[in-house]
């Protein structure tokens, strides 16, 4: 739904792409995915263009460099507020006829806030690109906020986190374990923000969070679709291109300062049927980063989590039957540090305590034995596989990119990832595992039903 936040996390591993623009071929070759033309605007703005001639569709993405957790202290809430918010009409279209636009043009529009950036897209038929071209330019900044429109939106993004989050105590978990993980940095607030926050946002904090970061030199154009990119190329320049360039503040944030005591966090509730436990480590992510180790850690990621085959669901659900569910999760698409995550539910009759020593006697057999060539060589089978079946979404295309370029990633590493991929070794699992998987630096999550 359009007025629904949509947190997008786009795992590096599915940043599964080769470029003929920016990339030297390298001696091997590997999966040509995806054949990107970029260019950028006087303005600031950077342009992406992913041609796919197989229908006559297009996506048409707009992405900001900006949000929630780059929100001032007291905010929160306030960049996915303004997603909200962007819908509410500027001179040349009225207030909530963004949508309907689009809807009688035959298209579909969202948009999706994150804690690194916010995202607008429409999917329409690709004689449609110049009108959305227009009206997305359009409310780049000249949108049009008063007391009334903002004061009626908030109330539903109030309800919004009624119903995603108070209501579900599986996202309230989630809200607790962040805030555990993150002491300083802002990834440990909620996207959606602190209710007691939210409820005190003003129209004048939403044309501030506006004014400041909604202009071209903060903003990713990426089309996808049955386009030519030099064609799009000339529709940026004339819809996008007269947008002015703003002063933009220095992206800086909190650091999070080193953890030394592991954390856990017990949380009961009436609601909960089934109980469930999980474990994250802090962890690098691709900007950040040595690329040697983060590709290290997905490949171990897949050998760890690899569907039924993974160490994880093969070991407790299969053979041991003492969990019903099991897995782990690395995401290396964030902008600063981020988390190693596993998680298991147990079977009837086995506890939490059971399910959390058997994933801990996998981590210890990893640290100790490391993984095996065959091993590698599956999941890196499977990833590449999986590179090759993203390139059948042109919607998914454009996440890709716009999602790398938002938070900062090096497209050099977005470009050679197959290859980069392919090179990662037994010794390098290893090493990034010993780095990452330290008890005290995480924090442990226990979900339980409330005490009869």
């Amino acid at each position: 739904m359009k007025r629904m936040t949509i947190v997008v996390s786009i795992l590096l591993t599915g940043l599964l792409l080769t470029s003929g623009v920016t990339a030297q071929t390298p001696e091997k070759k590997y999966p040509t995915l995806f054949d990107p033309k970029t260019t950028t605007l006087e303005n600031g703005m950077e342009v992406v263009v992913i041609e796919d001639h197989r229908a006559p569709v297009v996506t048409h993405m707009v992405w900001y460099r900006i949000g929630a957790a780059d929100e001032p202290s007291g905010k929160s809430g306030i960049a996915h507020f303004l997603e909200h918010l962007m819908f509410k009409g500027t001179r040349k279209v009225a207030n909530g006829e963004f949508s309907k636009i689009v809807a009688q043009n035959g298209g579909q529009d969202n948009a999706f806030t994150s804690q690194d950036y916010t995202a607008f897209y429409q999917n329409a038929s690709v004689d449609k690109l110049p009108l959305l071209m227009e009206i997305e330019a359009d409310r780049m900044q000249g949108l049009i906020l008063n007391d009334k429109a903002v004061g009626a939106e908030l109330q539903v993004v109030l309800e919004e986190r009624s119903q995603r989050t108070d209501n579900n105590p599986t996202a309230l978990m989630r809200e607790q374990l962040n805030a555990a993980m993150y002491l300083a940095h802002p990834y440990g607030i909620p996207v959606i923000g602190w209710r007691n926050e939210l409820e005190k946002l003003t129209t004048e904090d939403a044309i501030n969070w506006y004014k400041t970061y909604y202009a071209p030199n903060n903003a990713i154009l990426v089309v996808a679709g049955d386009v030519n990119a030099e064609q799009v190329f000339e529709l940026a320049k004339k819809y996008y291109g007269p947008q002015k360039a703003m002063e933009l503040p220095k992206r800086e944030r909190l650091k999070e300062p080193p953890q030394l005591a592991k954390r856990i966090v017990v949380m009961r509730d009436k609601r909960v049927r089934e109980p469930s436990w999980r474990q994250s480590y802090l962890a690098p992510t691709g900007r950040t980063s040595d690329v040697k180790t983060v590709r290290a850690l997905e490949v171990l990621n897949e050998i760890l989590s690899g569907g039924v085959t993974g160490r994880l669901y093969s070991k407790l659900v299969i053979d041991d039957k003492v969990a019903v569910g099991a897995g782990a999760y690395y995401d290396s698409s964030s902008y600063d540090q981020s988390s190693f995550t596993f998680y298991g539910t147990p079977a009837n009759g086995f506890d939490l305590e059971t399910v959390e020593a058997a994933v801990l006697k996998v981590i210890n057999d990893v640290l100790e034995n490391g993984v095996s060539e065959d091993e590698i060589k599956a999941a890196k089978k499977r990833m590449m596989a999986s590179a090759i079946y993203a390139r059948d979404s042109i919607s998914g295309a454009a996440n890709i990119f716009g999602g790398a370029l938002a938070r900062g990633e090096k497209i050099e590493n977005v470009v050679h990832w197959p290859e980069q991929i392919s090179m990662v070794t037994a010794e390098e699992i290893s090493e990034a595992a010993k780095l990452v998987f330290i008890e005290r630096q995480s924090v442990v999550g226990k979900l339980l039903p409330e005490e009869k």
